[in-house]
């Protein structure tokens, strides 16, 4: 694993630690600089990473807090308080 994904990875945890701990704009700084790490060492973020971040406000999804998320036929719907919907498949 290379350091820049390792850093991806110790930002995640940073930042589901934060939102859990109500520091929204902390959380999303890390959700920026993951991000930011990504694009310049040309890596994917990790689907995990991508399912409990909004890809417009890059706030840190809490289900239930700034997240309301739904199943509908085949895929799972997350909709964040910015107005964002994402939606993943299931099977």
């Amino acid at each position: 694993m290379s350091i820049a994904a390792e850093r991806i990875d110790r930002l995640h945890t940073l930042a589901r630690a934060a939102a859990a701990a109500g520091e929204e704009e902390r959380a999303r700084e890390y959700v920026r600089l993951a991000r930011r790490i990504a694009e310049r060492n040309r890596l994917r973020l990790p689907d995990e990473f991508k399912r409990f971040t909004c890809a417009r406000c890059d706030a840190y999804l809490r289900p239930g807090v700034n997240a309301r998320v739904r199943t509908r036929d085949g895929h799972v719907a997350i909709s964040c308080d910015c107005g964002e919907i994402a939606r993943y498949p299931y099977d």
